[in-house]
């Protein structure tokens, strides 16, 4: 586990979450190993929840579905 950086998580966090796919219920991706950085996996988890979003690791990467509705895995 990578420890969080230092860095501004509040304004990390906006950034993120304020990306255009986010209103437009869409889907945000970012590597792990920098969420880890810069907030950490758990402050992350606690953020897509937050908001009522789905959240997916695949590839080394997380993949928010940007939307309340429910999801259906299809293969």
């Amino acid at each position: 586990m990578v420890a969080p950086s230092q860095s501004r998580p509040e304004e990390w966090i906006a950034l993120v979450f304020s990306a255009k796919a986010v209103e437009k219920g869409g889907v945000v991706r970012r590597s792990v190993a920098w969420v880890e950085n810069e907030i950490g996996r758990a402050r992350f988890v606690a953020e897509v929840q937050a908001r009522g979003f789905h959240l997916l690791e695949a590839g080394g990467q997380f993949i928010v579905i940007c939307s309340h509705a429910p999801i259906r895995r299809l293969v």
